[in-house]
């Protein structure tokens, strides 16, 4: 039997199949093209590119997407699509940020920021009860994320063209911001220039270190509220993970573990998103079971 694993982000759709392993990537989710026949196209390249070997059956099919619809009716219509797609047994469709929880806490038991382009968090109780943070999407939220850090590195990249902001580095970059208006992947475009932040900050540019500073600030704020959801007073384990995470290193990490309060533990991440959607393609759902659409 074959199992499919997806993991749909912003920057791209990834598929896993199960057992060969065998990896495909295609189109991630755009803000711009948010619907329902989009995401299945995404879904039929993506598969088509994983060359799924023919004849064989696909049991079950769990996907976290980015694009996870919030109306529960167009989900299940999403997932019955899916299912036809593919001609999959079993759908069992998620947000990403449980694919993420998955990957990173095998135990089910913790809380897990997942931060790339956006940011959002999701704490998992011992009984089973969950409670996510953020995740509202980059015009009413994701507080610290790429696309976050990325927008206040163009603002300042402007304020100081003008001669409004101080002086920057990141004034330096060729890119005009302006540009990017009316681009179908401009939440994509803009966090793209997180890591430009992030080297400026490192170079000890003022402006970019008050970036980086207010971006801790609003990560350990998400963090602190999901850990004072969670029942008693044992210390919880942390995951971060995520592109923004992985390229900013202890640079982000530390500062972080230091506005932390003391119950929150942050914790080595044991997989990532793929591995996630792959636990829940092969496994049963556990403490995720409320969090799933599954179609059969």
């Amino acid at each position: 039997m074959t199992h499919l694993a997806f993991d749909g982000g912003q920057s791209a759709l990834r598929l896993r199949v199960l057992p060969s392993g065998v990896v495909a990537e295609g189109p991630g989710h755009t803000h711009s093209s948010n619907s329902l026949q989009a995401t299945l196209d995404a879904v039929r390249l993506t598969a088509a590119k994983a060359d799924l070997p023919g004849g064989e059956p696909i049991e079950v099919v769990a996907l976290g997407l980015t694009g996870f619809p919030a109306d529960p009716a167009t989900a299940r219509e999403l997932a019955r699509g899916i299912a036809e797609i593919l001609q999959a047994t079993e759908v069992r469709l998620t947000q990403d940020m449980v694919t993420a929880h998955s990957g990173a806490l095998p135990g089910g038991y913790g809380v897990v920021v997942a931060a790339g382009t956006g940011l959002v968090c999701l704490a998992v109780d011992r009984d089973g009860s969950w409670h996510k943070i953020d995740g509202h999407g980059y015009l009413f939220g994701d507080a610290g994320s790429a696309f976050a850090i990325g927008r206040a590195g163009l603002v300042a990249v402007q304020r100081a063209r003008d001669g409004r902001g101080p002086a920057t580095i990141l004034a330096d970059t060729e890119l005009d911001p302006i540009s990017l208006y009316g681009a179908p992947t401009i939440v994509d475009d803009i966090a793209r220039f997180a890591p430009a932040v992030l080297r400026a900050a490192a170079a000890t540019d003022p402006v970019a270190q008050g970036i980086l500073s207010c971006a801790v600030a609003d990560v350990a704020e998400t963090i602190t509220t999901a850990v004072s959801r969670l029942a008693g007073r044992e210390p919880v384990p942390v995951a971060c993970v995520g592109g923004l995470f992985a390229g900013a290193g202890d640079q982000f990490t530390e500062p972080l573990r230091a506005a932390l309060p003391q119950r929150a533990q942050l914790t080595e991440v044991a997989g990532n998103s793929l591995d996630g959607a792959a636990r829940l393609a092969t496994e049963p759902p556990g403490p995720y079971a409320d969090l799933l659409v599954i179609h059969r």
